[in-house]
């Protein structure tokens, strides 16, 4: 069997920790506003499609070390909350790719350096779970490999508080120098 080929695409979409079981000191918080984000998220993603851009999942493998995203979409999927939800909203796609991260920045310990680099990708669209946490370690580590352009539409992603999302969406954007306008209104 020939390993499938990764797409060539200059900007890539990825999505931050949404397939989530959301059972987590704090999560009864962060639901409502994941959800939200969720739904901005899709929305983005059907304009991006139009686009071409390449789809990426960047989730936590919750300390299971023989887990594989598809038996996480599966188990979130079957989940009667918000978490479930979620999950089939935003069920990657056969065209979309889909790796597991131990920690919290997406490019810890994780192949998606590699993967942007066969992809030729210059731009990322960081989008997800949560804002001050995962969300902003990953655009941390793209800022200091130098990618082009960082677009964090803060519609797209979801904190416990909005003084936390506030916060680090200044952050992200006075320190890493991303783009923080919302995905209703960048002409991207």
């Amino acid at each position: 069997m020939k390993p499938a080929k990764v797409p060539r695409s200059p900007r890539v979409l990825i999505l931050i920790d949404y397939i989530n079981p959301l059972n987590f000191p704090g999560a009864e918080k962060l639901a409502p506003s994941a959800l939200a984000a969720a739904r901005a998220t899709v929305r983005l993603r059907e304009r991006l499609d139009a686009r071409k851009v390449a789809v990426v999942y960047a989730n936590d493998n919750y300390g299971a070390w023989t887990s594989d995203f598809q038996a996480l979409v599966a188990q979130c999927s079957e989940r009667d909350d918000i978490s479930g939800e979620i999950a089939r909203m935003l069920a990657p796609r056969p065209t979309d790719i889909t790796l597991l991260k131990p920690r919290h920045s997406a490019f810890f310990c994780s192949a998606l350096e590699l993967l942007l680099k066969e992809m030729g990708a210059r731009e990322l669209i960081l989008t997800g779970l949560a804002t001050d946490i995962c969300v902003q370690m990953t655009a941390a580590d793209a800022f200091l490999r130098g990618y082009e352009q960082v677009w964090v539409p803060p519609d797209c992603t979801a904190a416990e508080t909005t003084k936390a999302k506030n916060t680090s969406i200044e952050y992200m954007r006075d320190v890493l120098k991303c783009d923080v306008r919302s995905s209703r209104t960048a002409a991207k």
